[in-house]
This record gives structure tokens, C-alpha cells and sequence, in this order.
């Protein structure tokens, strides 16, 4: 993974009304606790839930019951019996990431603000070996116990780039030789004859929105999924899937 940068102070002062995210379920959690670069504040669970856990030493314990951990996360949340306050990760750069392995792809997010979708494209990124997801600064949530339940640990695994200016961005990653590829279900040609023989970015937009206009201008085409007409559209996550499987098979046919 690349070295992650300083941290953005301002960003992570707002993080959920002030507060350290927290994570819950086993496999957020675990994953946070492998992650060297993830600073953990402290871990709460239920006597059964931590004897599973090797528990990183210095961070402090506490046993809970399964009624007081449901009060610490968010309504309803399967907590699995652990829940962990943990430190936002540190920033990284665009750059840092284009300067890796040019056949691992990047996921570009233009205003998917849904945390359960952008926690399963991440998920799907660590599955197909993205080499980071990139998204603004605003109109993106933020890292929460939601977006990392979802992602079931690839949270930890794959960088999150969050960028000012996403046509800046795309900009950046033109100049550093990757095919952008805007997802529209509109578009004529397929996302499988959009894909290219050199680095590629995938880049979606929010679900009923889709890509805003000057998004779609800075990528070098657009292509569509060939689903059936039976159904008008995918969940962006499930796009994200698909896509990141076909840009992954066609990365190791090159």
C-alpha cells in the first residue's frame, strides 16, 4: 500500500458531529486491528466476542453487554458483539497510487453518497484488486462504521483517495496514461469494447443522477453494461462489481 500522507485535519474534525468513527462487526474490526496504519482509540465487546480476537496490546478493553454495545453504534447495527473506536486513516495522494501497478484499475465515485454502496464497491475494489477509490471531498460520506461493515474489511485494504476537484482528478489520471471510463447505461458501446490494453479508470455516478455533465466530458468514453432489457438498471455497487471483473479479466488477457 502507499504511504499514506498528513492527515486533513478539517476533514476529519467534522467526522460524524466531532466524534471517532466506530466500527463494529467481526470482520470491520479484525480488519482494522491487522491494519498497522489504523490508530484504535479503544475495543468493547462481549466476553464471547473478544476470546476470538487477538487483541492488540496497549489499546484499551472493556467487556460490555450486547445491550450496551447496540446503544454505541448506530440503530439496529449487527455488532456481532464488538465494537472498536478507531482514528480515521491518515490522507493519501492521487499520485501515489498512479505510481503503482499501472493493470490495477481505479474506481472513480462522482457523488455516490450512500455509505452501504460505497462500503460494497469497496469490497468489490479489494476483490478485483483496484488500486484505490477515489472520491470528493464533499458529497462522499465519510469513514464510518457503516461504510466499513460494508466493505468487510477492504476498507483497510484499499486506499481511499478523496480529491477537491474530481475533473481535476481525471485530468491527472489522463496525464498518467489511464483510459477513463464513464459508466451510462445510455451510452452505444459496451463497456467490454471500451476497455483498452493500458491503465483504466472506472468511473460511476450516483444512482438516478448518474455522471454529472462536466464528469462525463473528462472521461475518454462511455460505455454501458449489456444488461437485459428486462431490467432498466443496476445498483451502482453491483455496476462497480461487474465492471471491476471485466476490467480485471481483461487486464490479465493482455
Amino acid at each position: 500500500m502507499a504511504k499514506r500522507g498528513a492527515r486533513n485535519r478539517q476533514r476529519n474534525a467534522g467526522l460524524d458531529n466531532g466524534k471517532f468513527p466506530r466500527f463494529w462487526g467481526t470482520h470491520a474490526v479484525t480488519a482494522a486491528i491487522n491494519n498497522p496504519e489504523r490508530q484504535i482509540r479503544w475495543i468493547r465487546g462481549t466476553r464471547e466476542a473478544l476470546g476470538a480476537f487477538d487483541l492488540p496490546p496497549g489499546v484499551p478493553v472493556e467487556f460490555a453487554e450486547v445491550a450496551d454495545l447496540g446503544r454505541m453504534v448506530a440503530r439496529d447495527a449487527p455488532h456481532q458483539g464488538v465494537v472498536a473506536e478507531v482514528e480515521p486513516l491518515d490522507d493519501m495522494l492521487l499520485a501515489d497510487v498512479m505510481s503503482g501497478d499501472p493493470a490495477r484499475p481505479l474506481v472513480v465515485l462522482d457523488q455516490v453518497t450512500d455509505p452501504h454502496n460505497v462500503g460494497a464497491i469497496f469490497r468489490s475494489a479489494a476483490a478485483f484488486d483496484a488500486a484505490a477509490v477515489i472520491t470528493q471531498d464533499r458529497h462522499a460520506p465519510p469513514e464510518s462504521g457503516t461504510v466499513a461493515k460494508a466493505a468487510s474489511g477492504a476498507l483497510e485494504i484499499v486506499p481511499w483517495i478523496r480529491v477537491v476537484n474530481l475533473a481535476r482528478a481525471l485530468e491527472e489520471m489522463a496525464a498518467a496514461g489511464y483510459w477513463r471510463i464513464g459508466l451510462d447505461g445510455d451510452a452505444e458501446q459496451t463497456l467490454g469494447d471500451a476497455l483498452g490494453s493500458g491503465p483504466v479508470a472506472l468511473v460511476f455516478g450516483a444512482e438516478g443522477e448518474g455522471l454529472r455533465y462536466n464528469v462525463a466530458g473528462h472521461c475518454d468514453v462511455l460505455a454501458r453494461l449489456p444488461i437485459s432489457a428486462a431490467i432498466e438498471s443496476l445498483n451502482v455497487s453491483n455496476a462497480a462489481a461487474i465492471s471491476l471483473y471485466a476490467a480485471h479479466i481483461n487486464a490479465r488477457n493482455d
